[in-house]
């Protein structure tokens, strides 16, 4: 069954929370240092957990995410 919502705190030196809206399909990513979030428009569910996953989230960000999706910040 597809999720609805979902947070998560990363791992990462770039990358401190993302959290998914699957039926707005909406990924947003805390940056660190950044109290705002970016908010990634119509990014397939897999992105997240591949995201979620990843052995650098900044890499994976800078691969499949930036330049990929449409953003709002």
């Amino acid at each position: 069954m597809p999720i609805l919502r979902s947070s998560a705190i990363l791992d990462s030196s770039a990358i401190h929370e993302v959290r998914y809206d699957a039926p707005r399909r909406t990924l947003s990513i805390w940056f660190m240092g950044n109290r705002r979030p970016y908010h990634y428009l119509d990014v397939p569910e897999r992105v997240y957990e591949e995201l979620l996953h990843a052995d650098s989230a900044g890499n994976y960000f800078n691969h499949n995410i930036k330049n990929h999706y449409d953003f709002m910040h």
